[in-house]
């Protein structure tokens, strides 16, 4: 399945803030650069006039994130809360252990937008997430890491 295609996963609130932020980008960010621009040229000589093409490449990089959230927006599904499980889906949090170690850690299984490892937030498309899909309490799953795979037990589904 092509990328444009590919379902997006999003929590109701992850949605919310792609919404923003494509409001924010689109009225006050689009306004600034633009500002920027009028500066600039006023300057003269576009050739060699650096706040020209600094406003320039923000301005593309802005068109493209609005282009990506928008995007992304068309095929968002949004999460349902799911609750408990017998098998580890997006939108669940799961309790699990490394093998070897008796430290439990927590992820909660969302959508690429919102992924935030530091905040225990993993995308159900990294190696972590796509381990645990499907798994169900009790099981060991393999997931790649950098290191080399780990091994990991699921202790529980929420």
């Amino acid at each position: 399945m092509s990328q444009l295609n590919q379902v997006v996963y999003i929590t109701k609130e992850g949605l919310k803030e792609i919404n923003e932020e494509l409001a924010y980008l689109k009225k006050e960010k689009r306004e600034e650069i633009s500002a920027k621009l009028a500066a600039a040229i006023a300057q003269g000589d576009l050739k060699e006039n650096a706040d020209y093409h600094t406003a320039k490449e923000e301005q593309a990089f802005i068109e493209l994130r609005i282009k990506d959230l928008e995007s992304s927006l068309r095929r968002a599904e949004v999460i349902k809360n799911v609750g408990p499980s017998d098998t580890v889906r997006v939108g669940n949090t799961v309790t699990v252990t490394e093998e070897g170690y008796d430290e439990e850690e927590t992820y909660h299984i969302v959508g690429a937008h919102e992924a935030d490892p530091g905040n225990g937030k993993i995308s159900n498309e990294s190696p972590f997430g796509r381990a645990l899909l499907g798994a169900k309490k009790g099981q060991m799953v393999s997931a790649s890491t950098p290191a080399g795979n780990i091994q990991l037990r699921v202790l529980r589904i929420a």
